[in-house]
């Protein structure tokens, strides 16, 4: 019987070909129920003389299955390893996954070295809120209620009292109400207008300086932008100042360059002038002075403001400044 017991199983071990199947063998032979503990609980009633050999066999069975169901359980899981690592290769001879890395945005690419310009040059950096008071954002910058001169910047109103900044320019008055010259930052951020087009957008960046001191002239004023434009586009960049408005500084003036597109020939860019409106400057008008307190038979300044869009599209020869902001990997990977 015990003999007849082995050979049953080796014929079912033999047709056994998943981790089921085997599993199932061991609960049918070696289980609570199982044919082999089923043969054990015989030997209580087994005569004693025939008791240790018959143990013995049972025992011997016993053990020959559990061997056997281990090795085929072994073998496979060997063989499934196989077949896995088989599906699973590497072709090496693909070629291998590209991984693509961020770039710096060229808007904040220009923007870092222009302040990195600046901070070598002894300014600060200061910063001010986005959604601003209309007192900080025109009253305090000569900017009257009702004047014409709030037609120059389209403003967008939160309320009658609040705005979104146009300009960087309420940084200024902040900082001189809370400290007294000298003074000598830029303030670079974000602001709003509400204009767009191929080279205006509704939120667009900015910096602006200030410098306030004894004896501070325009001389002072043009020995600065000199340095700056000629780091920023070139020692042998050509530089202009022509008299104009901004109802914060007096005299005023408008900062061109030589067109770097066409070398100062005239081109479409240029419009055949030769020239490109880079920024915009002038002596801090005294009236701004009275607002924040400085004593103006004691103290001059200037100030300046340039858009870094407007730098950008300029040293890179970009001609919509919508491109900025597209999100464009194909463009944003040229910087």
């Amino acid at each position: 019987m015990i003999e007849d017991l082995k050979q049953t199983f080796l014929n079912e071990l033999g047709s056994a070909t998943s981790a089921a199947d085997l599993f199932q063998l061991r609960v049918n032979y070696l289980g609570k129920k199982g044919t082999v503990t089923a043969a054990l609980k015989t030997l209580s009633s087994a005569s004693p003389e025939d008791r240790p050999l018959l143990g013995k066999k049972i025992n011997e069975v016993k053990q020959f299955i559990e061997a056997e169901l281990d090795s085929r359980e072994a073998s496979l899981k060997s063989e499934t390893l196989k077949k896995q690592l088989l599906a699973d290769s590497i072709d090496i001879t693909l070629p291998g996954k590209y991984t693509a890395f961020g770039r710096e945005h060229p808007i904040n690419k220009v923007l870092l070295e222009i302040v990195d310009i600046f901070v070598r040059m002894g300014f600060s950096v200061e910063q001010g809120p986005e959604v601003e008071q209309d007192y900080y954002n025109f009253e305090a910058l000569n900017f009257p209620k009702e004047h014409p001169a709030r037609d120059m910047q389209d403003t967008f109103f939160v309320s009658d009292d609040i705005v979104l900044r146009t300009h960087t320019s309420p940084v200024q008055v902040r900082e001189m109400e809370k400290r007294k010259p000298p003074v000598r930052f830029i303030a670079p951020g974000k602001v709003y207008r509400c204009d767009a087009d191929i080279t205006h957008t509704p939120m667009f960046n900015q910096v602006e300086g200030l410098m306030v001191d004894k004896n501070i002239t325009f001389s002072n004023l043009k020995g600065i932008l000199e340095a700056f434009l000629h780091r920023m586009f070139g020692p042998g960049t050509p530089i202009r100042f022509r008299p104009s408005f901004f109802p914060f500084t007096e005299p005023s003036a408008e900062v061109d360059i030589g067109c770097i597109l066409c070398g100062g020939s005239g081109c479409r860019v240029c419009k055949e002038s030769g020239w490109l409106e880079i920024l915009g400057a002038g002596m801090v008008n005294p009236a701004v002075f009275e607002f924040v307190g400085y004593d103006t038979e004691v103290y001059s300044g200037f100030a300046f403001g340039m858009g870094i869009e407007r730098i950008a599209m300029l040293k890179y020869s970009i001609d919509d400044i919508r491109l900025f902001y597209e999100n464009d990997i194909r463009f944003l990977g040229q910087f």
